[in-house]
C-alpha cells in the first residue's frame, strides 16, 4: 500500500541548513502527493502531540532558507528516552496517520529514531492492550519508516563527507580568525582560538588549513612528542624570527595529549605566555559557530538531502531498515542508518582508548591528507633539502580571470614544493608575464597571509599566447631551466597549456610536465566538478539576493537577477536553488517566449493571491534576444498594477571578496595533488 502521510522533525543541537532541509522535505512530499506534517520541538513535540504536530502547506515553509537554526524548533526530550514516553509518541503518530518519519539531527537523535522503529510493533500492541487505539488502527500501522539526515556542525558522522551545518560553521570560524589575524598582526600578538567539534577535529583542522594558522590541536592526533609544549613555543618563536607578525593557534574543544589529558584554552594560553614572554589572548567562538545564515553549500546540500529523503521513504518497503541520506564523492548516498551510527561511535571509542592511529583511519582519507598538509604548510621554515636529492625547478602561474582561492592554491603548492627540497618559481601576470620573463624564485615567507586573500597576488591575464609569444615562453623555460609547470586558472589557461602541448614538435622546451588546476567562478572547466572560486561566487550571489529579497518583500516586487557564468548555467542554477528562486534561465535549457508567458501568468496569479516577492535568476548568456532588460519590461507590462519589476545585475562582485572555506580547502587539496603529479612525471 502506498504511503500517504509523512512527518519531519529536527532534534538535538541546531545547525544551519536545517530549515532548508525541512522546506525540501515538505515541498517534495507535497509535490509527490503526500500529506506532510511538521513536528515542533523535536521529540518533545512527538510526545506532547496536539498543536505541536501541524499539517504543512506549500507556503508554510516559504521564506525560511536564509534563516539559521530551525523554525520548527528542537529540544532535549527526557520523556522520549523512556519507554513510557515513546508509547505516548507512538499514539500521537497513529492519531495523525503518519507512516514515515524524516529525522534531522545528530547521532543521538538518529539512534533514538531507530529505537522507536524497533519498538514500534510492541508499542502498537501495548496501545491496543490498554485501549488507546483499536485493533483496526493497529493493523493500519504495522511499521514506521525512518530516514535520517545528519544536522551537526561538527561533521563527525560516518557515511557522509559533509553534515548539514558544517560548512556554515567553517564560514563563522574563518570570518572570525581572519578578523583576529588583522588585529594580531597589528600588535605582533598571539591568539588562541577555541572551536567546537566534540571528539572531531574537523572544524579545527579545516579552519587552520583555511586561515593559515601556525599551530592546531585536534583530538584524533595529539602532539606526537612528550614535550609538545616546548616544540609549540619554539615553532612560534621561529615564525616570528622568519618575519611573521602574528601567531594563531587553533584548538579543538576535544583536544588532548597522548596520555588522554584534555588540553584547554587556558592551558595553551599559560604555556605560550610563559614561553613567549608576552600577552596571549584567547577567543572561544562558542555558539556563534552554529548561528547565523546558512552558507550556499549548506542550503543546497540540505535541499538535495531532503528531496532524496522523501523519495527514499516512498520507495521503502515495510521490512527495510532505516536509511541515512548523506553525500559521498559529490553524490547523494543512501546507507544503513545504524551502520553509520555505530561507526561514528567507533571514533570516539578509539580516542577514549588512546588509539589515535585507529581514530585517524576511521576518518576520511581527505581528513588524513589535510592533516599532513597543514602540518607542513604551518611550519615556521621548511625542511632542508636532502643531500644528493634531485631538486626540480617547478613554476606556477595564474591564467584567465581571477578566481577566489587562487592565492591559497599557489601558497600551498609553493610551500609543499619547497618543503620537499625543490626550487619553486612564481610567474607574474599569467602567460603574458611568462613571455616577458616575469619569473622569480619564491621563498617560504613570500606567501604570508595569502591563504585568506581573494584575487591573484601573482597577477593574471586573459592573454592567450600565439605566434612570437610561444617563442618567448620557450626562451623563458630555457633561461630558468623550468622542469614542470602548474597552471592555475580557467579556460584561457587550459587553451594555452593545450597549445604548448601541441607545439612540442616546434618548441622542445615545451616537453615538460604541465598540470592545469581548475580555477574559475563559472565552473565550466572539463575534468572537474568544482572549480576553485565557484563556491565563493555562489555565496556572493546568495548574500546579494538575500538582501534584494528583503527590499522586495516590502513593496510587492519581482526582481530579475543576472549572474555570471558565460555559457555555463551552474551559478544561476545553484544560486536559484540556494535562494528559493521561482525560475532560473540558463543557456543549457534555453528560453522561449512560451516560457516567459507561462512565468508571467504564474507571477500574476501569485501576487493576486497575496504574495509579495518574485525572484527570477538569469544566466548572463541565457538568450541573446530575451535579455534581462527585455524580461523586466515584459514582466512589468504584464504585471500592470499587481507588481513592479527591477533588474539586478550582480557583475564583478561575484568574482571578488575573500575565498570561502570550501574554496580555500579545495585549492589546498588540488594543489597538493598537482605537485605530486608533476614530481612523479619529472
Amino acid at each position: 500500500m502506498a504511503i500517504k502521510r509523512i512527518a519531519v522533525l529536527t532534534s538535538g543541537g541546531d545547525a544551519q541548513g536545517m530549515n532548508a532541509a525541512v522546506r525540501s522535505v515538505v515541498r517534495t512530499g507535497l509535490d509527490r502527493g503526500l500529506e506532510v506534517f511538521a513536528i515542533y520541538e523535536g521529540y518533545q513535540g512527538l510526545v506532547d502531540g496536539g498543536a505541536r504536530i501541524k499539517k504543512m502547506g506549500w507556503d508554510a515553509v516559504g521564506g525560511m532558507m536564509n534563516r539559521g537554526g530551525t523554525i520548527i524548533g528542537t529540544a532535549r526530550c527526557q520523556a522520549f528516552r523512556t519507554r513510557e514516553g515513546r508509547l505516548i509518541a507512538a499514539k500521537n503518530v497513529i492519531v495523525h496517520g503518519i507512516e514515515g518519519l524524516v529525522v534531522i539531527g545528530g547521532d543521538g537523535s538518529l539512534t533514538g529514531a531507530n529505537l522507536f522503529r524497533e519498538e514500534w510493533p510492541s508499542l502498537v500492541a501495548e496501545l491496543v492492550e490498554i485501549g488507546k487505539i483499536t485493533q483496526e488502527e493497529a493493523a493500519d500501522y504495522p511499521n514506521l519508516l525512518i530516514v535520517g539526515l545528519v544536522g551537526s556542525i561538527d561533521n563527525d558522522f560516518y557515511g557522509t563527507d559533509m553534515t548539514i551545518g558544517a560548512d556554515s560553521a567553517l564560514h563563522r570560524i574563518t570570518e572570525a580568525v581572519d578578523a583576529i589575524t588583522s588585529t594580531a598582526a597589528s600588535h605582533q600578538r598571539t591568539f588562541v582560538v577555541k572551536v567546537m567539534g566534540r571528539n572531531c577535529g574537523y572544524l579545527a583542522l579545516m579552519g587552520a588549513l583555511a586561515c593559515g594558522a601556525d599551530w592546531v590541536l585536534i583530538p584524533e592526533s595529539p602532539p606526537d612528542v612528550e614535550n609538545w609544549q616546548e616544540v609549540m613555543v619554539e615553532r612560534l618563536k621561529a615564525g616570528r624570527k622568519a618575519g611573521r607578525r602574528d601567531s594563531i593557534v587553533i584548538l579543538a574543544e576535544g583536544a588532548r595529549d597522548r596520555s588522554g589529558n584534555y588540553i584547554g584554552s587556558s592551558d595553551v594560553q599559560r604555556i605560550l605566555e610563559e614561553g613567549l614572554k608576552e600577552d596571549v589572548r584567547v577567543t572561544v567562538l562558542g555558539h556563534v559557530q552554529r548561528g547565523g545564515r546558512p552558507s550556499a553549500f549548506d542550503r543546497n546540500l540540505s535541499t538535495l538531502l531532503g528531496h532524496e529523503a522523501v523519495d527514499a521513504i516512498i520507495q521503502a518497503k515495510p521490512e527495510d531498515e532505516p536509511l541515512h541520506i548523506g553525500i559521498k564523492g559529490n553524490r547523494i548516498s543512501r546507507l544503513p542508518l545504524m551502520e553509520c551510527v555505530n561507526n561514528t561511535h567507533l571514533v570516539a571509542e578509539a580516542i577514549a582508548e588512546d588509539d589515535y592511529e585507529r581514530a585517524m583511519d576511521l576518518r576520511s582519507s581527505s581528513f588524513k591528507e589535510s592533516w599532513q598538509t597543514v602540518r607542513t604548510i604551518m611550519r615556521a621554515l621548511p625542511h632542508a633539502p636532502t643531500p644528493g636529492q634531485k631538486r626540480f625547478r617547478i613554476a606556477v602561474l595564474n591564467a584567465g580571470a581571477p578566481a577566489p582561492g587562487m592565492n591559497t592554491a599557489t601558497r600551498t603548492f609553493v610551500r609543499l614544493g619547497i618543503d620537499q627540497g625543490h626550487i619553486m618559481f612564481g610567474i607574474s601576470n599569467g602567460f603574458e608575464g611568462m613571455a616577458k620573463g616575469n619569473v622569480r624564485e619564491m621563498d617560504w615567507m613570500d606567501m604570508g597571509g595569502w591563504a585568506s586573500m581573494g584575487g591573484s597576488v601573482l597577477g593574471t591575464s586573459r592573454h592567450e599566447p600565439k605566434g612570437s609569444d610561444l617563442y618567448a615562453i620557450a626562451r623563458t623555460i630555457d633561461k630558468y631551466q623550468i622542469d614542470a609547470l602548474l597552471v592555475i586558472g580557467g579556460w584561457i589557461g587550459y587553451e594555452a597549456a593545450f597549445k604548448m602541448y601541441n607545439e612540442r614538435s616546434n618548441f622542445p622546451s615545451f616537453n615538460i610536465p604541465i598540470v592545469c588546476l581548475p580555477a574559475s567562478i563559472n565552473n565550466n572547466l572539463p575534468g572537474s566538478e568544482f572549480s576553485i572560486g565557484t563556491d565563493t561566487a555562489l555565496n556572493n550571489i546568495v548574500d546579494a539576493v538575500d538582501k534584494i529579497k528583503q527590499s522586495a518583500v516590502a513593496t510587492r516586487r519581482c526582481f530579475v537577477v543576472e549572474v555570471m557564468g558565460h555559457w555555463c548555467g551552474y551559478l544561476a542554477l545553484m544560486g536559484g536553488l540556494a535562494t528559493g528562486a521561482e525560475q532560473v534561465y540558463i543557456n543549457e535549457r534555453g528560453v522561449t517566449l512560451q516560457d516567459l508567458q507561462k512565468d508571467v501568468e504564474l507571477l500574476s496569479e501569485g501576487f493576486m493571491q497575496g504574495k509579495r516577492l518574485g525572484l527570477m535568476i538569469r544566466n548572463e548568456y541565457a538568450n541573446d534576444i530575451y535579455t534581462t532588460s527585455f524580461m523586466c519590461s515584459l514582466f512589468e507590462e504584464e504585471g500592470k498594477e499587481l507588481f513592479d519589476v527591477r533588474p539586478a545585475i550582480l557583475g564583478h562582485q561575484q568574482q571578488g571578496g575573500d575565498p570561502s572555506p570550501y574554496d580555500r580547502i579545495q585549492g589546498t587539496r588540488l594543489s597538493r595533488i598537482s605537485l605530486d603529479k608533476l614530481i612523479e612525471q619529472c
